[in-house]
């Protein structure tokens, strides 16, 4: 089984090319916008192995949470290409990709959500690269983030280096923090699960996971003030 993954939820894209277990990847190029480099990337990728799209079993990518103009990369490229070849889709989140690539069994999960803000989520792992959601997936200022009360907790993600206020909450609270940033390994591997389960879903479906409700505001903003959508 071969799976394709995205994942451009941050600074740091990337795409990966899971085959039974073995997975290859690419990053995407520092300076440049993932809308230029990611499809190039994937095309080698494909070449290298010798497979088409319509070879694939499914397509995974970054749904979320993130940088909203990564996201949209992300979930347009797999649309299109999933269409083309009539293939599933299999969406992992940014927060659960932090969580299994940690190697911990109970993370915090946390990643800069720019303007001030945090996205954050705790995982609990349940088997080998399954992982549980505790509560839900928020966006909060540094401040008020909502840390675990008992032990053995990581918290891993970009956010702690972005907002030296919450590394000292980190560190005050006892969790060991891993700075990490999700990639498309990893997305290729939890997909992999899914895709043998038969979890995929049709690629109209797809849509990026905004968790917070900016880019609406944003739209209504500009109209507001006389400017343009």
């Amino acid at each position: 089984m071969w799976i394709l993954s995205l994942e451009t939820s941050t600074d740091l894209g990337s795409c990966a090319l899971w085959h039974d277990g073995q997975v290859v990847e690419r990053i995407c190029p520092a300076g440049r916008p993932h809308s230029e480099t990611l499809l190039p990337l994937v095309r080698e990728l494909l070449a290298e192995a010798g497979i088409g799209v319509a070879g694939l079993a499914g397509i995974a990518f970054g749904v979320g949470p993130g940088a909203f103009t990564g996201l949209r990369v992300a979930c347009g490229a797999a649309q299109g290409l999933a269409v083309a070849a009539d293939l599933p889709l299999l969406p992992v989140t940014s927060l659960e990709t932090l969580a299994a690539a940690s190697g911990a069994g109970r993370v915090l999960a946390l990643l800069d959500a720019r303007m001030g803000e945090v996205y954050a989520g705790r995982y609990r792992r349940t088997g080998d690269d399954e992982w549980r959601l505790d509560g839900e997936i928020r966006v909060a200022a540094p401040a008020d983030v909502e840390l675990p009360l008992d032990e053995g907790w990581l918290a891993c993600g970009n956010a702690p280096a972005a907002y030296p206020a919450l590394a000292a909450r980190l560190e005050a609270a006892g969790l060991a923090v891993q700075p990490a940033l999700p990639m498309a390994a990893t997305v290729a591997r939890l997909a992999a699960l899914r895709a043998a389960r038969g979890e995929g879903i049709d690629p109209a479906l797809a849509a990026p996971l905004y968790v917070r409700d900016k880019v609406a505001k944003t739209v209504a903003e500009r109209l507001s003030e006389g400017g343009r959508a």
